[in-house]
């Protein structure tokens, strides 16, 4: 499991950093495919009555791996053997990959975890059952869960939108990652496989929040161009973009 990073604790500085702010660094989790189920579908897929039965503990405070699987079946093929995550949830949700989606058939769209209104749908299928989900397909958008003491001690409110570096052979910068600040939180980013494998990125790795490029990295002063930036979204073509960030690089 990845420890929170503790308020008064100063990270270690990042390979290849080449701004001061080693103090934005955090620990990585990959998710992998997954289900999330409502216990109406714990039920029908597992038996009447059944209950999750954990087989390990995730980084996220009381969520779990459970010991039960499912088969989804789209258009084109299969994928079995997908982990259940506990606790049950209100509504039934999979978490998958675009890689997955191309196995399935299925164009998958990216959203956060429970924005699943107008999502494809599939079919579940249990040992004890099977369910046809009408909507609940997604590619989970890149998140960085926050706790509210790292939240203030990074500068991040809850729904702002930062980058994250990558540092390393395969180094990228992410963009677009949604923070989200709870209580509950343990503060990681969460990418999924197919992003963790394109930047070479494992498990408790470390990586660097960067809310604003032209601020938090270039701060160059008198910049024309830094106005008009949006923070975590806007990619300002410039020198310093075209030298330092990897999605400028031909």
């Amino acid at each position: 499991m990845v420890k929170s990073l503790d308020p008064q604790e100063r990270a270690p500085a990042l390979e290849g950093n080449p701004m001061d702010g080693s103090e934005r660094a955090i620990p990585v989790a990959l998710s992998a495919r997954h289900v999330h189920l409502s216990q109406a579908h714990v039920e029908a897929l597992f038996g009447k009555g059944h209950k999750l039965s954990p087989l390990a503990d995730l980084s996220q405070p009381g969520q779990f791996a459970a010991r039960e699987t499912v088969e989804i079946v789209g258009p084109k093929r299969s994928i079995p053997g997908v982990r259940v995550l506990g606790p049950a949830r209100p509504a039934t949700q999979a978490e998958l990959s675009f890689t997955d989606g191309v196995v399935l058939g299925i164009n998958l769209p990216v959203r956060l975890s429970g924005d699943t209104a107008g999502t494809p749908g599939a079919h579940l299928i249990g040992p004890r059952g099977a369910v046809k989900l009408a909507e609940g397909l997604i590619v989970a958008a890149r998140h960085l869960h926050c706790s509210p003491d790292d939240a203030r001690r990074l500068g991040l409110t809850d729904r702002q939108k930062v980058y994250v570096r990558v540092p390393g052979v395969r180094g990228v910068w992410f963009d677009g990652v949604v923070v989200r600040v709870d209580s509950s939180f343990r503060t990681e980013l969460h990418l999924d496989t197919d992003e963790g494998n394109a930047a070479g990125v494992r498990i408790g790795d470390v990586v660097e929040v960067v809310a604003s490029l032209c601020r938090d990295a270039c701060r160059q002063e008198g910049c024309p161009i830094t106005p008009g930036v949006q923070d975590g979204t806007s990619q300002p073509y410039c020198d310093f973009t075209r030298r330092s960030a990897s999605f400028f690089r031909s």
